[in-house]
């Protein structure tokens, strides 16, 4: 499984599938092909759901969010 963690706090997000990863890799901006940290905010979320993204990984996402406008995510393969 596809652990998905607040860069800053470490604190863990949740749970995430191959399709839902590969969902963010596609969506969002890599610095190089290694990189597994993403910066995401109120928008982008809006925009994935115009997409079509997947509804569990983005209810995941705003939830994290919470009450911030932003921060950066980090993910690893268990």
């Amino acid at each position: 499984m596809i652990k998905l963690h607040d860069k800053n706090t470490q604190e863990l997000i949740g749970e995430i599938n191959e399709k839902q990863l590969q969902f963010l890799i596609d969506e969002l901006v890599e610095e190089d092909s290694t990189d597994q940290d993403y910066y995401i905010n109120r928008d982008q979320l809006d925009q994935f759901e115009k997409k079509g993204g997947d509804e569990t990984l983005i209810q995941m996402l705003r939830d994290a969010l919470g009450t911030k406008d932003d921060m950066d995510i980090i993910w690893t393969k268990s």
